[in-house]
């Protein structure tokens, strides 16, 4: 796993780079620069070319230095063209050497050389100074939009402090095997996925799950391996090894997420393979056909109108901006806690105009409350639960933990001869009573009259009878998420047309709830084989698009099946990660809607720059091809355009998705 992650930055930073291996741009190399060196430095020959052709220019159209002509002035351009020229024309040497002739570098080297050979000295530098500041321009700007996702390189673990012969070794965490006792200091990232030994611990989780806000946990909870520890020194009991942590799963998803293009990235790249090496031919004949059409043909002029056609043509701004587009959409959502497995689940995520969603784990908490207890005048509430707290005391079921949570005192009754009556609920003994605790077929087997209105109650009733007679009951249910009500207004917002909520829970509770948070459907008493039967259905019905919406374990099978699948609360969760296109990793449903915001401003976005790019492109080429554009035109064209479709694709950037 050692050797996995050490290549994961180099392998996410080259991303980008292999949708440009098609036209050879700079960016890739630029960037490991403005990485490597001072911001500043990397100027240094670009502005060091800008004042002597500034100088040269001057010296040119004042005429106050009779002596700057011929070879003087050769070579005054010369000193200034190469500081940003030979770097261009030594990578275009190294792509021929590679097999490579139709490429960016080459395109620009021509070019420039050729106005030269023609004279045209000041446009030959500054053509080249512009395409070099441009390359800058979008090293810094590829560097900006992979700093969300490269964070993540940030809180790998780098050591791990292992309990060996009384004392505490620093070893790397790839060495350190399951059950293995840790010590994590304050301020230092947690190794490795495990179990809390000490009383409790504050953790910073942002790095993982996007929230900045602490997490408190206490003895005997999970901790994640990425978390930084705040407060007191902290033992952790190992659960995984690293290479199944839950840092390195995320490492992994976001080093393939950079490796899945989107279709339109593709079809960029394929498109500028064939497009490069057209218009190397289509300068060529616009060099020599005139001659066979044109009485008064100049060589010269024709041949300037090619160099400004190789200008103008280069596909700098769509082999940048477009994978850059998605690569800030990659990102924004990473700052958000959303993870996208790859830009074509950001594509995918713009069809979606259904959404179904589980219940359990997804709208809910999965954790049961209580949330009514009502007493008959013989018994109060007090005493009533005290009957509860010592029958279900015994007892590990989900419902009896939630009747242990709620507000358990010292006095509490102990019971004796406790068993389960099955499928109904539990009897025993407290205090020399016989108390009976469950459903109303349990009271109804001992002829004991329960109250018709538990009838109308659609959660799950716990009843209780004390020798012989009813006592009281108890309601529990499923904890709505704190933003369930505003996930699905965002979610109609954004124009979905149907939400729907499948759920294994009982059919009576799964409808109230529906009807409570405003959905369309809401179907309960479903297994996952049912939900992967409605999932299908919906899916043959014309235009229909769905993403679903599960914990990513039960629900795997229907998450394999939707259009897009999304998991929540992908942390700790192996299925989920492996099995779902996108996790959100704060396990709140509000992200849903702004996952599918980020998807659609990603592809608008994208086909901004592709309009932008080509219209301004086809004009330019069309008046140089007439002789109506000189090499500033052809200069903004190239590099002008591409800044703009990299500014455009950086406010992904800094978009507020809420």
């Amino acid at each position: 796993m050692k050797e996995k992650n050490s290549v994961i930055s180099e392998e996410t930073s080259c991303s980008i780079q292999e949708s440009e291996d098609c036209c050879g741009s700079m960016a890739g190399n630029e960037e490991e620069l403005v990485a490597n060196k001072p911001s500043f430095n990397v100027y240094i020959p670009a502005i060091f070319s800008f004042l002597f052709l500034i100088i040269g220019i001057l010296l040119d159209y004042l005429g106050t230095f009779s002596r700057f002509s011929s070879w003087i002035r050769i070579l005054w351009y010369a000193v200034a063209y190469i500081p940003v020229g030979l770097p261009v024309m030594k990578e275009g040497w190294k792509s021929i050497k590679n097999g490579d002739f139709f490429t960016e570098f080459l395109l620009m080297s021509i070019a420039t050389i050729g106005a030269f050979i023609i004279g045209q000295y000041p446009e030959g530098v500054a053509v080249m100074l512009f395409y070099a500041v441009g390359e800058l321009f979008q090293a810094s700007a590829v560097k900006k939009a992979k700093g969300n996702i490269k964070a993540l390189l940030d809180v790998r673990p780098n050591e791990a402090l292992l309990y060996q012969n009384n004392n505490y070794v620093s070893v790397p965490p790839e060495s350190v095997k399951i059950g293995s006792k840790i010590q994590v200091r304050v301020g230092e990232k947690v190794p490795l996925d495990g179990k809390l030994l000490s009383h409790k611990a504050s953790l910073n989780t942002a790095a993982l799950t996007g929230e900045s806000k602490p997490d408190t946990i206490a003895k005997g909870s999970t901790v994640f391996a990425g978390s930084i520890n705040l407060n007191d020194v902290i033992q952790i009991e190992t659960t995984k090894e690293f290479k199944d942590s839950s840092i390195a799963q995320i490492l992994d998803m976001v080093q393939n997420a950079t490796a899945r293009k989107s279709k339109t990235e593709l079809f960029i790249r394929k498109f500028a393979r064939v497009y490069t090496p057209i218009v190397v031919f289509l300068a060529i004949g616009l060099t020599f056909l005139p001659y066979f059409f044109v009485d008064n043909y100049i060589f010269q002029d024709w041949f300037y109108k090619a160099l400004i056609f190789l200008v103008i043509s280069c596909p700098c701004a769509l082999v940048i901006s477009i994978p850059l587009g998605y690569f800030g959409g990659l990102g924004a959502a990473s700052r958000n806690g959303i993870l996208f497995k790859g830009a074509s689940f950001l594509d995918t995520m713009t069809k979606i105009n259904t959404v179904v969603l589980d219940k359990t784990g997804t709208l809910t908490k999965g954790v049961f409350k209580i949330k009514e207890i009502v007493s008959s005048p013989e018994v109060t509430e007090e005493e009533l639960m005290k009957y509860l707290w010592a029958i279900e005391e015994q007892s590990t079921h989900p419902i009896a933990k939630a009747i242990m949570d709620y507000k358990k005192d010292n006095s509490a009754y102990k019971a004796s001869q406790v068993s389960e009556v099955a499928g109904k609920g539990l009897k025993g003994i407290v205090t020399d009573k016989s108390v009976l605790i469950g459903n109303k077929e349990l009271l109804d087997s001992h002829d004991i009259i329960s109250p018709t209105e538990i009838n109308k109650i659609v959660e799950s009733v716990i009843l209780v009878a004390i020798d012989g007679d009813f006592a009281g009951y108890v309601t529990i249910a499923d904890e709505l998420k704190e933003d369930a009500h505003q996930a699905i207004k965002e979610i109609r917002k954004t124009g979905i047309s149907k939400i729907i909520m499948l759920s294994g829970d009982k059919d009576c509770i799964t409808r109230e709830l529906g009807r409570e948070i405003g959905l369309d459907q809401a179907i309960g008493g479903l297994l996952p084989e049912d939900k992967l039967d409605e999932v299908e259905s919906l899916k043959k019905q014309v235009g229909v698009k769905v993403a679903f919406v599960g914990d990513g374990i039960n629900d795997a099978p229907v998450l394999a099946t939707s259009d897009v699948s999304i998991a929540m609360g992908g942390l700790g969760s192996d299925v989920a990660i492996e099995t779902a296109d996108v996790i959100i990793q704060t396990d709140q449903p509000s992200k849903i809607a702004q996952a599918i915001k980020i998807g659609r401003s990603t592809r608008k976005i994208v086909w901004q720059n592709i309009a932008l790019a080509f219209g301004v492109k086809i004009a330019v080429m069309v008046l140089g091809a007439f002789g109506m554009a000189t090499m500033w035109e052809a200069v903004f064209a190239d590099v002008g355009v591409a800044m703009l479709a990299i500014l455009n694709a950086i406010r992904l950037q800094n978009m507020n998705w809420k």
